[in-house]
């Protein structure tokens, strides 16, 4: 692994491994790190310097694994900690590495808006923005939104219990419909966002709740398709053989077989040691 220079992919639990999928789909030579802090999951229910310091010792995790690019697959850390690890950790510890989040590939996707362009109209006047509580509390999306769309009203609605039930094989219909109706109740969104790298695993749920015909953006490809031109704007960061590495702070037997349940496929999971 140390002659190897590979992407990790962090997530606070298995949602992340939506996004690790569409990311082989869209880059099958890449290499890929993935871990998952499955020991202190949920983030979502965390404080705020709970989410930044676990967030940075794993990431700090993936740089030691020789990773020097990291993807933060997990709304409520790219919420969080992404800045303050960007702009305040990352400087001082790795200046020559990188750290990304999943709101800005969200973002662009939302308002048809580069990030580096012109802060302009949307498409769409009003959307919503599901996640998870801790995601909702911080206000970063719609902060972050309004830079690129300063007229638009994004209605951020939490989703308690639904990555547990995701990750505990459990409906997600309940959690859903609460959130959705919830929702709807607050404003007349236009189109919905899924916030959490697990709510595709109720991408069904969520279409079959929410208005008929509205469009819902989920991130999985929307986040590899951005990853894929950032690299082909850093080539320095891409390369490999198209093999992966799965690892978890917690049981592996057990993430393993949550995995395997969610995906259909087998992966093996090892344990992130120390």
């Amino acid at each position: 692994m140390t002659n190897r220079s590979p992407i990790g992919v962090f997530d606070s639990g298995l949602g992340g491994l939506t996004v690790l999928a569409a990311l082989r789909r869209a880059m099958p030579v890449q290499d890929f790190i993935y871990l998952g802090d499955n020991a202190n999951a949920p983030y979502g229910s965390r404080t705020p310097d709970e989410v930044t310091t676990l967030t940075r010792v794993a990431v700090a995790r993936l740089f030691a694994l020789g990773c020097p690019l990291v993807l933060i697959a997990c709304n409520t850390a790219s919420a969080i900690a992404l800045r303050d690890l960007q702009q305040r950790w990352l400087p001082t510890v790795a200046p020559q590495r990188r750290i990304l989040g999943v709101f800005v590939p969200l973002i662009e996707a939302l308002t048809g808006r580069g990030w580096r362009e012109e802060p302009g109209e949307a498409p769409v006047r009003e959307a919503v923005f599901f996640a998870t509580p801790a995601t909702v509390s911080s206000g970063a999306f719609t902060h972050e939104a309004r830079r690129l769309a300063p007229d638009l009203t994004v209605i951020e609605q939490a989703c308690p219990g639904l990555v547990d039930a995701i990750e505990d094989g459990e409906p997600p219909e309940p959690s859903v419909t609460q959130a959705v109706e919830a929702a709807l109740k607050r404003g007349s969104p236009e189109a919905a966002l899924l916030g959490c790298t697990h709510y595709p695993h109720a991408e069904a749920a969520f279409r079959a709740t929410l208005p008929a015909g509205m469009p819902v953006l989920s991130q999985p490809d929307i986040v590899a398709e951005s990853l894929a031109r950032y690299l082909d704007r850093h080539p320095q960061f891409r390369g490999g053989t198209g093999w992966l590495d799965c690892l978890t702070t917690g049981d592996p037997a057990h993430v393993g077989a949550r995995a395997t349940a969610l995906f259909g496929r087998s992966l093996p999971f090892e344990r992130m040691d120390d």
